[in-house]
């Protein structure tokens, strides 16, 4: 039985939920497991990435792996289904409005504001596809989540303390 404590973070994109994830996993001293974990279980198999079942079957091995081994933060990949007979694991989904999460977007990738919107949709889009396809859930919904977070609201430095200290109070418990 593990007693370490695990994060998942989903989030929609332009969101700020992989910068949470980076600063939160610098803060704890744990490790970030996010998209490559694809490339890294598509090396255990010894295939090219193009073999999406075996990978994807493969990646959840490797997420239970990881989440055997110590504390993480997974970032996407269906962690929260993947860990979900886990009983230590924070499940958080991570979003913003939409103007903060344009701006964003055309801020970091250099875009004008269509191609940001775009961008979005289309990230978006594709990330809910992937997860209710293999998790039969809907993307972002509450009984996939234990927590929803809006950065519009509280920053990602706000996100990234309330996490923090949710984490530091579930290692506490004993």
């Amino acid at each position: 039985m593990m007693e370490h404590t695990l994060i998942t973070i989903g989030r929609q994109f332009g969101s700020g939920g992989h910068e949470v994830g980076n600063r939160l996993a610098e803060r704890l001293d744990i490790p970030l497991y996010d998209h490559n974990l694809l490339r890294m279980a598509a090396r255990e198999l010894g295939v090219s990435d193009e073999d999406v079942a075996k990978v994807v079957e493969a990646q959840s091995e490797l997420i239970r792996r990881l989440a055997q081994r110590g504390p993480g933060i997974f970032v996407g990949r269906c962690a929260d289904y993947v860990l979900g007979d886990y009983s230590n694991v924070i499940n958080t989904f991570i979003y913003a409005y939409k103007d903060d999460r344009l701006n964003r977007i055309m801020d970091i990738y250099k875009l004008t504001e269509k191609q940001a919107a775009d961008k979005i949709k289309k990230t978006d889009r594709e990330r809910k596809l992937y997860y209710e396809a293999r998790t039969g859930r809907e993307w972002g919904g509450i009984e996939s989540n234990s927590m929803l977070f809006n950065t519009s609201l509280l920053g990602i430095d706000g996100v990234t303390d309330a996490l923090e200290a949710i984490y530091r109070k579930w290692e506490s418990r004993g």
